[in-house]
């Protein structure tokens, strides 16, 4: 029962992170596309936590940690990016 359960929550994160690459590809502006990345960073942490849930390894909460790390990074940057056009200060 519970590993149908997660199987059809990795499908709809899956469909969830489609949706976000079609956004990221075809986004009217540069703020919908830096959400759209942001989202499918949060998705991506999501498909690492169900699969190792699946797969009873702890390689995937780590990987979910690292991409949690790089991804809250690099929206910040991409932020202030798009606000200064200049990421150094």
């Amino acid at each position: 029962m519970i590993q149908t359960c997660i199987s059809l929550a990795i499908g709809a994160f899956a469909v969830a992170m489609a949706l976000n690459l079609y956004c990221l590809l075809r986004g009217p502006g540069v703020t919908d596309r830096i959400l759209a990345l942001d989202t499918m960073y949060v998705n991506t942490i999501a498909l690492l936590v169900l699969v190792g849930l699946r797969e009873s390894s702890t390689i995937y909460f780590e990987a979910a940690v690292i991409i949690a790390m790089l991804g809250f990074v690099g929206t910040v940057v991409l932020s202030k990016f798009v606000i200064r056009r200049d990421i150094i200060e």
